[in-house]
């Protein structure tokens, strides 16, 4: 499975509401169009801030996150050069200025439990001094285990970026995304008490040996395509 991520911000001459309407109304319908299209989130963003952790913040500050989701690399890449998506770029220039695009392959640690449910979603930077080999492992292995003990969460995916565009290069330096992750939790209290227990201690130490910046999101999700 592979999950390309789009980062949006709104335009300048765009309000909150008209952002979230034109995305959800107009712009979802069209790319949910694309062939080889498996599933279609739309992530509003709705608080910007760390949400109970203290690890470094990024300066990157979304309005959206867009999950497209794809069987695998070609069938993306066919859904990117089909005529369903010549008009699905000049449509997002309408309402958003998109920041980077993200292609992810998702690792499902906690399946996500029956709603509903709100969503944080974090982007993470890794250290300058731990390659992408390095940071998988700690990753994928002490860390995730550590955080599926949170005692509230509700579900807890790793997306790990193995590819990436942003201002018409894919060099890793024009958007420094090594992982995406995505937690649910009941509410905004369960999340607070898992960041506030024993096992959220383990993993944010541990999370120093690997990761220089987490840039957390609080979102609300729109299935265009479930």
């Amino acid at each position: 499975m592979i999950i390309r991520m789009g980062l949006l911000n709104r335009r300048r001459d765009t309000t909150p509401d008209e952002f979230r309407r034109y995305w959800r109304e107009v712009h979802g319908p069209l790319a949910a169009r694309l062939p080889g299209l498996r599933a279609y989130r739309q992530n509003l963003v709705t608080d910007r801030s760390q949400l109970a952790i203290d690890h470094a913040r990024g300066g990157m500050d979304l309005d959206g996150i867009s999950q497209l989701v794809f069987d695998d690399l070609a069938a993306m890449e066919a859904a990117a050069s089909s005529p369903a998506m010549a008009p699905v770029g000049p449509d997002n220039d309408r309402f958003a200025i998109l920041r980077g695009i993200l292609v992810t392959r998702p690792n499902p640690v906690v399946p996500v439990a029956e709603g509903p449910l709100i969503k944080r979603m974090s982007l993470l930077r890794r250290r300058p001094d731990i390659d992408a080999a390095r940071f998988r492992e700690e990753w994928f292995g002490f860390h995730a285990e550590a955080v599926s003990k949170f005692p509230t969460v509700a579900g807890y995916t790793q997306n790990l970026v193995v590819a990436r565009q942003a201002d018409g290069s894919t060099e890793y330096d024009a958007l420094p995304v090594d992982g995406v992750v995505e937690l649910w939790f009941r509410n905004v209290a369960d999340l607070q008490a898992s960041f506030s227990s024993p096992a959220a201690e383990v993993s944010q130490l541990h999370a120093l040996d690997f990761i220089a910046e987490i840039t957390t999101f609080l979102v609300e999700v729109h299935p265009v395509l479930p």
